[in-house]
C-alpha cells in the first residue's frame, strides 16, 4: 500500500514540476513577474524592431536616464520585462528557491526509485 501512494505522490510530483516549467522562457518570466517586473507593450513599430534586437532569453543591464534597469525581452508577445535592481536581486533569490526545490525533487525522485528496486526481494525476516 505504501509502495503505491509513494509512486501517485511521485507522479503528482513530476505532473506539476511538468506544467510549472512548460519552458524556460516561461518560467524566467513567471519568475520576473513575481519579483515585481512590469511589463511594458512594444506599441510602435521602431519599439518592435528595438525588442527584436535585444539578446533573446537573457536578463540584462541598461542604462536610462541615469538610472540602472534589468530587462528581459519577449518579442512573441511584443512586450519587454523591467525590473530595478531591488527586483532583479528577488528575481535572483526565486531563481535560487526554484532550483533548491527542482534539486530536492530530483533527490526525492531518486530515493523513490533506490527504495522501489529493493521491492523484488520481499520481505527480509531478521
Amino acid at each position: 500500500m505504501k509502495h503505491y501512494s509513494f509512486k501517485i505522490l511521485g507522479a503528482i510530483a513530476i505532473l506539476a514540476l511538468a506544467a510549472g516549467c512548460a519552458t524556460d522562457t516561461k518560467s524566467k518570466e513567471n519568475l520576473l513577474s513575481a519579483a515585481g517586473f512590469k511589463t511594458v507593450i512594444a506599441s510602435s513599430p521602431k519599439q518592435q524592431q528595438h525588442l527584436k534586437s535585444l539578446p533573446a532569453g537573457k536578463v540584462s543591464l541598461v542604462q536610462r536616464k541615469g538610472k540602472s534597469y534589468y530587462i528581459f525581452p519577449d518579442p512573441t508577445r511584443n512586450q519587454l520585462f523591467v525590473g530595478s535592481p531591488s527586483q532583479y536581486k528577488t528575481y535572483q533569490q526565486l531563481r535560487l528557491q526554484n532550483k533548491m526545490a527542482t534539486e530536492q525533487l530530483e533527490s526525492a525522485e531518486l530515493y523513490q526509485e533506490a527504495t522501489t528496486q529493493w521491492e523484488m526481494w520481499g520481505p527480509w525476516w531478521y
